[in-house]
């Protein structure tokens, strides 16, 4: 689409990777680039758990629920597409926008669709999708700064920014991990600030 720019960190769409279709609850993780003015015009989605950050710039959301927010750096959106439910996401801002959609599966599909969006989330506050036994970890680290990713039957690693150092794995902006039953491991920034996402999954 005109503006948008798409990259993809799982199987989704025209880019299919048959073995790389999902990691625990994960069925998406996209970054999204739009252009001011630019935007996916309303369409569908249904029995999927949809979780939005937003990297830089403004996000402007419509549902078909009603709901219409605009969504800035440091909020956490969620929309639970229940049975169906229909939206519109545009960049209505003078300034470029990149954020982060993250996808997720339900246990038990289908049901009304709901939607909540948290302002300025803190990292203490880890952020609760129970519909798909997941929790969302906000982490901003400073230089230097050492966090510890929880002990889970799943974690998926996502560096927003920055760069950090994962057991011997050197991570950038854009790269993600993914762990699998692994216990007491640290993620620890380095060269300057870092921002990064963390799902804990049952």
């Amino acid at each position: 689409m005109a503006g948008i720019d798409s990259f993809h960190a799982f199987s989704f769409g025209p880019y299919y990777e048959p073995d790389n279709l999902r990691f625990g609850a994960l069925l998406a993780c996209n970054e999204e680039h739009l252009a001011p003015g630019a935007g996916f015009d309303e369409h569908p989605h249904s029995h999927t758990e949809i979780v939005t950050w937003v990297v830089a710039g403004e996000l402007t959301h419509r549902d078909s629920t009603g709901h219409e927010s605009v969504v800035r750096r440091g909020d956490v959106q969620h929309l639970s597409a229940g049975a169906g439910v229909r939206h519109v996401e545009r960049n209505a801002g003078p300034e470029p926008l990149t954020f982060l959609q993250m996808w997720l599966t339900p246990k038990d599909p289908g049901g009304p669709p709901a939607y909540d969006i948290v302002r300025g989330i803190a990292d203490s506050t880890p952020y609760a999708v129970p519909a798909a036994s997941a929790l969302l970890h906000v982490r901003r680290l400073a230089p230097g700064e050492r966090t510890a990713l929880p002990d889970a039957p799943a974690v998926y690693v996502h560096v927003v920014d920055g760069e950090v150092a994962l057991s011997d794995e050197e991570l950038g902006a854009g790269d993600s991990a993914r762990l699998t039953g692994e216990r007491g491991l640290d993620v620890v920034s380095y060269g300057g600030r870092a921002e990064l996402l963390v799902w804990e999954m049952g």
